[in-house]
């Protein structure tokens, strides 16, 4: 029986040994030589597309094999293989000066203001980006008007995908309403007053003038009777037109 208890002892102890062999070993069982070989030769990634394919897919890989990307060296072949692959091939200095000039560009000219003028239906990337501005711009105009937090609400509805859908400010005595397409040039942001909590008719105006937040905070005070609080110090940074 003394024996016998070392056998089984001993195949007990090979049997941990083969689970930790197991278990060191375990991120290979997922790993493939793909992107290795992909890095080794990568003349097939002529691209700057096709190569950001090739990171995304190494990088996917080193996830599923247990590594990581940052000091895999396939994936570090491959990010150097970008530089290689670019038609631009001006220096930093020429590219940063391109990407400050294109900085001022939008400035003046707002992807909210593009977006109006192109449209969003069918184009759900376009259309995410339209809620994003148009709150923005929305919450700025709540800033300008001197609307305390909780003192109104800033909702987005996204609508159909042949639709832009709306954002609306809705505060105790006033109402603002941002949605852009064909139907709405020119005319993009509604606003009216609401007394007592009945709605009054709507008043209209250019997205451009919503792009200028404190100058469209008088003219709805102006227009709808409202009084304005003076203007807080920490009022966001003004969107340009």
């Amino acid at each position: 029986m003394p024996v016998l208890r070392r056998k089984e002892g001993g195949e007990g102890c090979a049997q941990e040994k083969r689970a930790v062999l197991i278990s060191e070993h375990a991120s290979m069982i997922y790993d493939v030589p793909f992107r290795h070989q992909q890095a080794l030769d990568p003349s097939a990634l002529t691209t700057v597309t096709a190569t950001l394919h090739a990171i995304e897919k190494a990088v996917e890989d080193c996830r599923n094999a247990g590594v990581s990307p940052e000091s895999d060296p396939a994936v570090a072949l491959l990010t150097r293989h970008m530089a290689t692959v670019s038609a631009n091939r001006a220096d930093e200095g020429v590219l940063r000066a391109a990407c400050t000039r294109r900085v001022e560009e939008l400035k003046r000219f707002p992807t909210l203001l593009a977006l109006a003028i192109r449209g969003v239906e069918y184009d759900a990337a376009a259309k995410a980006r339209f809620h994003e501005d148009g709150k923005r711009a929305i919450l700025l105009l709540a800033s300008a008007l001197g609307l305390g937090v909780g003192s109104y609400e800033v909702r987005s509805v996204t609508g159909t995908v042949d639709q832009s859908g709306y954002i609306l400010l809705a505060a105790t005595d006033v109402a603002v309403m941002l949605q852009i397409g064909a139907r709405h040039e020119g005319r993009e942001v509604s606003y009216r007053a609401v007394s007592g909590g009945l709605e009054q008719p709507n008043r209209f105006a250019s997205i451009r003038d919503l792009l200028k937040p404190d100058r469209f905070a008088d003219r709805l005070c102006r227009d709808l009777g409202l009084s304005r609080p003076g203007r807080p110090n920490d009022l966001p940074t003004q969107l340009a037109a």
